[in-house]
């Protein structure tokens, strides 16, 4: 089987080669490298390819979202530099992303979910590297602009390069995780993203870390 850093290779080199839109791939058998081995599907499902679930084993997608909204996470941005080439866009790339996770101590890798039709990924994916900015309570304002698409998310955010990819490090930020990207699986709808951690750093007095739950905005107040 491919390796996982060969599994990357090949998503970053596909996604350089066709933009943002992906086909399907056919049916082969084991590639001998990464560089015959077929595209992986990186688009979306669309609603005519799932197939039928029986009424007894369906899930409502609103109580779905309900209920795992009882989950709290954290808040972050996952930037990304301008790809060198191959793509038209010119500026640096982000969005605001509570599926971050740490993964792995050997070796340091971290994770991250992105929506299959999302167009921040394929450049993120052509850069070859991101950044994760874990963000504080007072940076509600600031992840909403990342939650937005189409809008210019770096205006007026004041930003300097990370130290290994160049990613937007995004100024005030609790804690970033400057990663390169090390494999990329599906899951669903989802792409699941694998970063192998390249440098990190967190603030000396990182402040209130900003939750999320219920669809609100909020933060942590420890118990003792």
């Amino acid at each position: 089987m491919m390796g996982h850093a060969g599994m990357a290779a090949t998503a970053v080199r596909y996604l350089r080669a066709v933009g943002t839109t992906a086909q399907p791939q056919t049916s082969t058998t084991s590639p001998a490298s990464p560089d015959t081995a077929p595209a992986p599907r990186l688009r979306a499902v669309g609603p005519d390819e799932r197939a039928p679930v029986p009424a007894a084993e369906a899930v409502d997608p609103a109580e779905f979202r309900r209920v795992l909204g009882d989950f709290a996470s954290g808040v972050t941005v996952v930037t990304a530099r301008a790809p060198a080439s191959g793509s038209a866009a010119t500026g640096p790339v982000g969005f605001a992303c509570q599926s971050f996770a740490s993964l792995s101590m050997e070796p340091p890798l971290v994770s991250f979910m992105v929506a299959r039709t999302s167009t921040t990924w394929p450049r993120i994916a052509r850069a070859e590297g991101f950044c994760v900015n874990v963000l504080t309570a007072e940076q509600a304002q600031l992840c909403r602009g990342f939650a937005v698409s189409g809008a210019d998310k770096f205006a007026g955010v004041a930003h300097t390069p990370s130290p290994v990819t160049g990613s937007p490090l995004l100024a005030g930020v609790s804690a970033w995780i400057d990663c390169t990207i090390h494999a990329v699986h599906t899951g669903g709808d989802h792409l699941i993203v694998v970063g192998r951690v390249r440098a990190l750093d967190a603030a000396d007095e990182p402040g209130r870390p900003l939750v999320f739950h219920r669809g609100r905005f909020g933060t942590f107040a420890p118990l003792d």
